[in-house]
């Protein structure tokens, strides 16, 4: 395998792919469950930004 074959095993999934992963969630998970999942890593998303923008703070000298 060389260097030029890489991307291409690293590729975006197509539309047909997403759908497969999507049903294969869905299957694993019961859609009462989905929304809390989805809650739960928005949370964890707004939690990690605030956290990076309270490093930058930190690390300009300014405080809140």
């Amino acid at each position: 395998m060389n260097l030029l074959t890489l991307p291409l095993l690293f590729s975006m999934p197509g539309p047909m792919e997403l759908v497969l992963i999507l049903l294969v969630v869905l299957l694993l998970f019961g859609a009462k469950r989905l929304p809390e999942i989805a809650r739960g890593i928005g949370e964890s998303i707004k939690e990690f930004k605030k956290s990076i923008s309270g490093i930058d703070k930190d690390v300009s000298g300014k405080k809140e």
